[in-house]
């Protein structure tokens, strides 16, 4: 794919963008009005293709760094804790899945730290962006929680947060899988 508009862009301000773009979108979900809603949803989306792009462009330019391969998955999960979080606590969002996503955060978060300490070398695993992928699916409808033009995207959002809830805690098994073979093997 084609990133000549992003020629005086690096993969990791994509990144960064992600990470900078949490306080007005936790600001916007606050505010709590179609408008603003709305105004999230564009918010969470751009930043939500950024985590698509920002890989893709790194691989593409050979720019693929550590610090890149660190932030990428801390934007994700502060973007989308974020806004479910305040989700959760305007009343649009599940909290129980909600709590499992995040758990499974820690955990995988917690699980890496331990395998680089055992010099066991865990790669990201397809289901992990299929994760992402499910989480942000999710979030999208359940910022337009006004049901604009009379859909219910509340509902679907829920519906859809609890298949991205089982799909992630799906992929932290595939992490914790992949950890015990790999310590194991010789």
């Amino acid at each position: 794919m084609g990133y000549h508009w992003l020629k005086w862009v690096t993969p990791n301000q994509l990144t960064l963008a992600r990470i900078v773009a949490v306080p007005a979108l936790i600001l916007l979900i606050y505010l709590d009005r179609p408008v603003a809603n709305v105004v999230a949803f564009v918010i969470f989306s751009l930043a939500g293709l950024t985590d698509y792009v920002d890989g893709d462009l790194a691989r593409h330019r050979g720019e693929v760094t550590r610090l890149g391969r660190m932030l990428d998955p801390i934007a994700d999960k502060m973007l989308v804790s974020a806004a479910l979080v305040m989700l959760v606590a305007m009343g649009h969002a599940g909290a129980v899945p909600t709590i499992l996503i995040i758990l499974r955060e820690f955990a995988v978060s917690g699980l890496r730290q331990v395998a680089a300490l055992d010099g066991v070398e865990i790669p990201a695993i397809k289901a992990a962006k299929w994760k992402t992928v499910s989480q942000m699916l999710a979030t999208g409808p359940l910022l337009l929680n006004h049901d604009p033009f009379g859909i219910p995207l509340e509902a679907t959002g829920r519906i859809v947060l609890w298949a991205a809830t089982a799909l992630t805690l799906w992929s932290g098994y595939g992490y914790f899988s992949a950890y015990f073979q790999r310590r194991a093997a010789p």
